[in-house]
């Protein structure tokens, strides 16, 4: 069963690992989506605050992420642009540790994990790598990061995937809502509306 078409807004609110606040806005293009948000917590007792700007063609592949951010440690700002079929430019400059990657994963974000899901289209049983240019919170560093989402029955009319990413030694069952987008990440964060 295809998402329905995203809503105009959706945030969702932090909990357990950090507490704070996200908060996205969506805009329908004649090519695909741009996603437009801010999320802002305090972890382990350092805050953040982070904007973005994330473009996204017909088939929810990234193509363009501009980030800002703020932490104790300053002012960070990173743009990656990517061609739709694997290859990255962070800042201008190739990024050759990010090859294969089709989506952009913000560490701040609950939203950014609907990026691979909407593209992989995935029937209940399926199970797709979906390594990610991976962008930390504190000083927008760009990691990559291995992970794989597996869809499992779906709860009502919620689809659910058993999402890994062993990098971090981390397992959840993520439940999403019939747009697509996160309703319950377990550790991490819960839709607030």
């Amino acid at each position: 069963m295809p998402f329905a078409a995203p809503p105009t807004t959706a945030a969702w609110r932090h909990q357990d690992a950090r507490s704070g606040f996200e908060v996205a806005y969506f805009h329908l293009l004649d090519d695909g989506y741009r996603i437009e948000g801010c999320t802002t917590a305090i972890e382990g007792g350092q805050t953040w605050a982070v904007d973005y700007a994330i473009a996204l063609d017909a088939n929810w592949t990234t193509r363009r992420a501009r980030i800002s951010g703020r932490s104790a440690s300053g002012m960070h700002s990173v743009v990656l642009e990517a061609d739709g079929a694997g290859h990255w430019l962070v800042d201008g400059e190739t990024a050759p540790h990010l090859n294969g990657c089709l989506d952009v994963d913000l560490e701040s974000s609950a939203m950014t994990n609907a990026l691979p899901v909407h593209r992989a289209g995935l029937l209940v049983g399926g199970r797709a790598a979906a390594p990610a240019a991976y962008v930390r919170a504190l000083d927008l560093a760009v990691e990559r990061l291995e992970q794989t989402y597996t869809r499992i029955a779906d709860e009502t009319s919620h689809q659910r995937y058993d999402y890994t990413a062993p990098a971090f030694e981390f397992a959840s069952r993520l439940v999403y809502d019939e747009a697509g987008l996160v309703l319950d990440y377990p550790g991490v964060a819960v839709r607030a509306g």
